[in-house]
């Protein structure tokens, strides 16, 4: 998901609830305790020089029953980060801690933010020899007619 989406969103909710990938709600009394720009300037396992920039907005809770972010708060926090730090457009990657701290995507169902996992992906296959992968077809939808009738011995 784009900022520009989250924003558009926003304007439409009354409350704000993120869902892990396991369909359990993040405690409704989370915190966005930030939101940046993240830059990643790498060089891949082919040898191509690549530069990546994701908003990242970092999920927290605690004790503090009392304090539940809006909607309309949440977006004064994007939109001042997006003045202040020069964001653009550009996709959300989310940061929650359960065990550990996770990364992840951002989707919408209509009713709650989704936070989607996120893979590793070779980015130079065809630089590495890792074979592309072919599509799985079941043999009964490939329309092959055979001679072979039940009972004629031929099989």
């Amino acid at each position: 998901m784009k900022l520009s989406e989250i924003k558009n969103k926003l304007n439409t909710l009354d409350k704000i609830a993120f869902q892990l990938p396991t369909g359990e709600l993040v405690p409704s009394h989370f915190h966005v305790t930030e939101i940046g720009k993240i830059t990643k300037h790498f060089i891949d396992c082919g040898g191509t020089v690549r530069n990546e920039e994701v908003v990242n907005f970092q999920l927290w809770n605690t004790d503090d029953y009392d304090h539940r972010l809006h909607p309309e708060k949440l977006l004064s926090i994007i939109e001042l980060s997006e003045k202040v730090l020069n964001i653009g457009d550009l996709e959300i990657e989310v940061e929650y801690q359960a065990d550990t701290i996770g990364k992840f995507g951002l989707d919408f169902d209509g009713k709650n933010f989704l936070l989607t996992n996120k893979q590793t992906d070779c980015l130079a296959k065809d630089k590495c020899g890792i074979p592309e992968e072919k599509p799985k077809v079941k043999r009964s939808e490939l329309n092959i007619k055979s001679s072979c009738t039940p009972g004629d011995g031929c099989c």
